[in-house]
């Protein structure tokens, strides 16, 4: 072999060394669907991440149906994926999905919805605490009276720790009998159609009677909010989730009471930073193990804290760049305004 082929052996060597030196980490993210405004949110952050962190974005929608989801996958692992971000549509029917990914070595973050199989990654804000900020936002305005609860979707865990969070700050007036559960409905798919259905059949069914509403999100609380407005029914205290646009407009116009706010932001941030130090083979920063699922799996966790938004701080919101002022007062009476709005 003559010098000038081993040249150019060592060149196309140093070449393949620099391109391996320089391959991205392929992070593919599987979203259930994109119905609720939030995740949109949440794709920004990550995406604006993965980009600070040289890695690349790939994603697919399953919009709502978790049969797609596995094949998305599957799909995102063909396309390269060396770390998947999960937001699961079902936490039973991913997990084919998931066990092929953690079989093949490739790291599985759960994101925001428990998936309970080992080796995977669960990041969120603490829904437990959000069930208890949602239900005393509501107590605090109405200690006694007919309670509605407006659940998320059945194949979520998120919504029964929901549930048991604000379960905690009403229980021992509902044992008392200060408080009546008159409604306690799942919303199929988290769906705003859904939890208004639900929402007027509770009210036919107790001849509209009812006093307050702990919805489970923003989407179910303004379900809610059009059932009640439907029928003439005003000043009912509503909690939701999420710091969606049009909720935190209803909490300065005051037709919901409080909106936890999990800056989504935070959370895809701290997801994609996830993704890629586990794609690396490297512990995650700030996690602790937990195992406080059904299954009483032991996962790798991060938790982060969610704020209650009600009328007294919604500047919080805007002074965080999360809503303009304009946006989040539009349509509010001036003499009715709360303090973000003045």
């Amino acid at each position: 072999m003559n010098n000038k082929t081993l040249r150019a052996l060592g060149v196309v060597a140093l070449g393949l060394c620099a391109a391996g030196a320089f391959a991205q980490t392929v992070v593919g993210v599987s979203w259930s669907n994109f119905q609720e405004e939030r995740w949109k949110t949440d794709e920004t952050a990550i995406k604006a991440q993965l980009e600070k962190l040289g890695a690349k974005y790939v994603s697919a929608d399953a919009g709502g149906s978790p049969e797609k989801q596995l094949a998305d996958v599957e799909g995102l692992i063909s396309k390269g994926a060396k770390a998947l971000i999960v937001l699961a549509m079902d936490k039973d029917a991913i997990l084919p999905a998931v066990n092929k990914a953690t079989q093949r070595k490739i790291p599985v973050v759960a994101y925001d919805r428990l998936i309970e199989a080992p080796g995977v990654f669960y990041i969120t804000f603490d829904n437990v605490e959000v069930g208890r900020m949602q239900a005393r936002a509501v107590y605090k305005l109405v200690p006694k009276g007919n309670y509605v609860f407006i659940k998320g979707s059945p194949t979520d865990p998120n919504a029964n720790f929901l549930r048991a969070g604000a379960q905690e700050i009403v229980d021992a007036a509902v044992k008392k009998g200060d408080i009546k559960i008159v409604g306690d409905e799942y919303t199929e798919g988290w769906k705003p159609e859904v939890a208004q259905k639900n929402m007027e059949q509770i009210l036919t069914r107790n001849a509209g009677k009812v006093d307050a509403v702990v919805a489970a999100n923003d989407g179910t609380a303004g379900g809610a909010v059009a059932a009640l407005t439907a029928k003439g029914i005003r000043g009912i205290p509503v909690s939701g989730q999420d710091a969606d646009h049009a909720a935190l407009n209803r909490i300065a116009l005051g037709t919901q009471t409080v909106s936890v706010w999990k800056d989504s932001r935070e959370l895809g941030r701290e997801a994609a930073s996830a993704a890629v130090a586990l794609a690396s083979g490297k512990p995650v920063e700030n996690s602790t193990t937990w195992s406080g699922g059904e299954k009483k799996v032991a996962l790798n966790s991060r938790f982060l804290t969610p704020v209650p938004i009600t009328r007294d701080n919604l500047d919080v919101i805007v002074k965080a760049g999360w809503i303009s002022k304009a946006d989040l007062c539009k349509g509010v009476a001036a003499d009715k305004a709360p303090p973000a709005c003045k």
